[in-house]
């Protein structure tokens, strides 16, 4: 999918104004399908992950905190999502181009909360590592509906702001300042989530 360089604008122009943007019907049914299918195959074939928080020496797992299941995304070897990543490249560069950031790496994974779950209130900025500089949700939950859960709140300014996980739906906010987390889900929860780095995700190391 390409976007017209005023609906980047506008896009950005909320990013920058408000810290967080909501996209409907950002990927088409096409696309959706296609990542639907990876993430089967790869929780078919156990590829998925209990994830933790923190990093480096703060890594630890807290199911009572973060209860999703991960796989970690990688360019070269994960060819079947390679739509996608031409898609976050489109993206990179619109924020390069309109909000100026300097951003040089990325990291990206398939996520799945199984039905009971949820993740505290947090920032995806690291203590130890401090390249994450834009969080990227696509959700993918077909046909969600009010009472299946697993909303995300977004916590700012003292308001509470109610981001509903609907198919297809892009979410986009600043990792350093915004504070948010995932209710509790009632039904499993699909998402590929990822960060747009100032640095690549391997020298996390030499930002502490």
């Amino acid at each position: 999918m390409t976007f017209t360089d005023e609906t980047w604008v506008s896009w950005m122009d909320q990013l920058a104004e408000q810290d967080y943007v909501i996209v409907d019907d950002f990927i088409s049914d096409e696309f959706y399908d296609r990542i639907m299918a990876f993430f089967t195959e790869a929780e078919e074939s156990d590829k998925l992950k209990k994830a933790g928080i923190g990093a480096k020496n703060d890594f630890q797992l807290k199911a009572e905190v973060r209860g999703d299941f991960i796989y970690w995304l990688d360019e070269e070897r994960d060819q079947e999502l390679s739509f996608f990543f031409d898609l976050k490249d489109e993206l990179v560069q619109s924020l390069r181009r309109y909000c100026y950031l300097s951003l040089s790496g990325s990291e990206f994974h398939i996520a799945k909360y199984p039905a009971g779950t949820h993740y505290h209130r947090h920032l995806d900025q690291f203590n130890e590592r401090t390249n994450r500089q834009i969080t990227v949700l696509i959700y993918l939950n077909k046909d969600w509906k009010k009472g299946d859960g697993g909303e995300l709140i977004i916590y700012k300014d003292g308001e509470e702001i109610t981001v509903e996980p609907h198919s297809k739906r892009l979410l986009l906010f600043k990792s350093d300042t915004i504070e948010h987390e995932v209710l509790t889900t009632n039904v499993p929860r699909y998402s590929l989530t990822g960060w747009l780095l100032h640095q690549p995700a391997n020298v996390g190391y030499l930002l502490r």
